[in-house]
Formats: C-alpha cells, structure tokens, sequence
C-alpha cells in the first residue's frame, strides 16, 4: 500500500494549517505533489516544494476563506498554471470579498477562480492513491474533507479540530449544516482516521469521539 506523506505549514497570524501532500514511496512520480489550501505568507510553504524539488500539479481548497486561499495567486506566480478545486456552492467567493469574508478584515482578498468545480462524492487520483471528497458544509457552504480510507488520514478544513468545531457565527455559516456534518459525515469516518484540520494540532476520530464536547453534547 502507497503511503502518502502530508507535510503541515502553520502560515499568516490565523496560524491556518496548510499541506504539502505527496507520495514518497511511488515508483514514477516520486516528486509529485498537491497544495491543499494556500493562506497567507505563503513563502515557507513554497520554499519547501522548492528545496525538495517537488513538482506541484493541483491546488486542492477545503474552503474559499481567506487564510486558506490568500496565496492561491501566489503560487500560480510561483509554480505555473495549476489545476484548482473547489466545491460548487463557493463559486464566485475566491473573486468576492464580501462572500470569503475578507472584507470583515478591513483587507480585502480575491484570488483567481477554480476551473474544477466540486460536488462531493468524487474521488480524486493522485498517484495511484485515491481521495474521496465529502462534502462537509456548515462552517461555510462548499467545505470539503479529503479522504484517503487505505492509510486512514484525512483533511477535513475547518470543520472539525482537536477539541473544537470550525466556527458557524460567520454570515455564510449554517449551524444546523454543520450539525448534521458532525453527527453524520464525520462521526461516521472510522476511529482510527487520522484527521489534518485547518487549524491546530491533527487528531484521530476516535479521540474526538469521546473527548470533543461538541461532538458528544452538540451544540
């Protein structure tokens, strides 16, 4: 079984976690890599992909908040012209401030617009690993997690973290969603899932099962 290797960058002052993912042990394509989410001062992040020779060929967005696409432009510059994905239900928010919530930063932030829209259940191919994308609204309406079920590891945005929830008090938040994303779509991800969240340390299932108070008390 192909092992794939997540490498987590805490970047910008929201300290959102972004990840390099590749598959070290594949016989072809060793170098290979995704982005998954690209936030603020991205530069550590590119450095890396830089030093160790890697050759990006997706831009993977859990979301379309601004600390997870606000380098998306960036390393289009960077790297050359990428595949982006998205989910469907955020279209039009990497390009308006108003809808990624940048312009309550008094900063606003756009970045270019996905050309692979989303629409959960899909399972993307990355060399010879298969991600399944669910969709996970609630903290925002097009978040998704990424999948890959033979290692048990999964990046899941700012949906679940160690001890918390992605937040739900934003205008484009939905609580009832998000709910329904924890008790059935998470919740339902076996214990030994290792989660990589967009924020904070990463966790298991298992863990979050019988520790996290929002997951055994709701909310």
């Amino acid at each position: 079984m192909l092992q794939p290797h997540i490498e987590t960058f805490v970047l910008g002052e929201f300290l959102t976690n972004c990840f390099v993912l590749t598959v070290p042990d594949h016989p072809e394509n060793p170098s290979d890599c995704w982005i998954v989410d690209c936030g603020f001062s991205p530069e550590p992040m590119f450095d890396y992909i830089q030093q160790q020779k890697l050759s990006p060929t997706a831009l993977l967005l859990t979301h379309s908040h601004p600390d997870h696409m606000a380098g998306v432009d960036a390393a289009l510059e960077c790297f050359g012209e990428l595949p982006i994905y998205l989910h469907q239900d955020e279209k039009g928010y990497c390009s308006d401030p108003s809808l990624n919530l940048s312009s309550l930063l008094g900063v606003p932030v756009t970045c270019r617009e996905p050309d692979h829209w989303l629409a959960g259940g899909e399972t993307l191919e990355f060399n010879d690993t298969s991600w399944r994308v669910i969709h996970a609204p609630g903290h925002s309406p097009g978040g998704v997690m990424f999948v890959y079920n033979e290692s048990s590891q999964a990046i899941v945005g700012d949906t679940l973290f160690a001890g918390s929830i992605g937040r739900i008090d934003f205008p484009t938040s939905n609580p009832d969603h998000m709910r329904h994303t924890i008790k059935h779509v998470v919740m339902s991800l076996p214990d030994e899932m290792t989660i990589h969240p967009g924020h904070g340390p990463s966790t298991t299932i298992g863990q979050e099962r019988v520790s996290n108070m929002f997951v055994i008390h709701g909310f």
